[in-house]
């Protein structure tokens, strides 16, 4: 197959994970693609609002997206003008890896890059935090939703030894009022900087004399480079929760 020249990118994760890899080949990206820094790429709008029109003119050889960042009607209209889309769904680490597998060559990667066997050993390494933790883990206030059922980000707080309360609701993001949140049963609070921009100040606010972990959205969200460096920068966080 010969290497694909022009990739659009409509997933930060992806974005990165791309153009650490291949340089040149992500000719667009949303507003939200911040890494790499020196990113040099048109900005055709958001994950959830991507101009496609934009994205139509560019002309681009493959479109990358996610079952869960981006929205069915635009990436059917993406295919409807004639471009070749790629969508991942990405539940869990093992997904992640073979995902992250698949669009590289999908985007003419010729070899597997260093850092995703790096990220590989990373998590392999890692042993979860004993005794085991149970956590509320909000991702959005003003409504209250919460981590809930078979999302990524649920996947490695378990694998560093976090139970989140909210595991086996019947919703993926569920919202709970917080009076429910304050009274489950959890023994720490995880509060990530995206989709919500937590702050401490969040942590002792809503959940009086509960340990809350400030952590990083893009650590505890993201499958692509910032994976090799996840298991130590959440554990830190996870670990001064406990101070």
């Amino acid at each position: 197959m010969s290497p694909v020249a022009r990739v659009v990118s409509l997933v930060p994760s992806l974005t990165e994970a791309v153009a650490v890899t291949a340089p040149a080949a992500v000719v667009a990206a949303t507003d939200w693609c911040t890494h790499p820094a020196a990113l040099d790429a048109v900005r055709i709008g958001g994950t959830k609002n991507p101009d496609v029109p934009a994205i139509t003119a560019l002309r681009p050889d493959l479109v990358i997206a996610n079952e869960e960042e981006n929205r069915a009607p635009d990436l059917a209209a993406l295919r409807a003008a004639g471009l070749d889309v790629l969508v991942t769904e990405v539940r869990t680490l093992d997904q992640a890896f073979s995902e992250l597998d698949r669009v590289l060559r999908a985007c003419g990667a010729t070899a597997r890059p260093r850092w995703l066997d790096e990220a590989e050993r990373a998590w392999a390494a890692v042993e979860p935090a004993a005794p085991p933790r149970t956590a509320v883990v909000p991702i959005w206030r003003r409504p209250w939703m919460v981590l809930g059922r078979d999302t990524f980000a649920g996947d490695l707080l378990a694998r560093l030894g976090v139970d989140q309360l909210y595991a086996d609701h019947a919703e993926r993001y569920p919202r709970v009022p917080l009076d429910e949140l304050r009274t489950a049963g959890a023994d720490l609070v995880v509060l990530p900087d995206e989709p919500y921009r937590f702050t401490p100040d969040d942590g002792p606010e809503a959940f009086p004399g509960t340990p809350a972990a400030l952590v990083s959205g893009r650590h505890l969200t993201w499958y692509g480079p910032s994976l090799r460096e996840a298991p130590a920068v959440l554990g830190r966080a996870l670990r001064a929760a406990r101070r």
